[in-house]
């Protein structure tokens, strides 16, 4: 079960690098990521049409790195109230 937890983190991690990285590469209104690539503010990095593309594709994994953070926050917290009820007794407890 850790096993599954400790992937999907890593995927989650994979989608936060793309997200970011097509968040740079948009064009915005003063060049950003765009000009280190040698396009001014009337052309696009890939292609005509890009700009529409890349404006979809970052709506869909904000929407995927929102659910994942979701899903993620509820499965870690299921995880720590497990660790918590398989901890050995303690000192007062063996006590009593």
């Amino acid at each position: 079960m850790t096993f599954l937890f400790y992937l999907s983190i890593f995927f989650f991690m994979l989608l936060c690098g793309v997200l970011s990285l097509v968040i740079l590469i948009q064009e915005s209104k003063s060049l950003g990521l765009g000009a280190s690539f040698g396009g001014d503010a009337g052309e696009s990095i890939f292609g005509t049409s890009t700009a529409d593309v890349l404006k979809k594709l970052t709506a869909w994994l904000a929407f995927t790195f929102m659910i994942a953070c979701v899903l993620l926050s509820i499965w870690s917290t299921a995880l720590g109230e497990n660790r918590i009820e398989t901890l050995p007794p303690t000192l007062e407890e063996y006590q009593k």
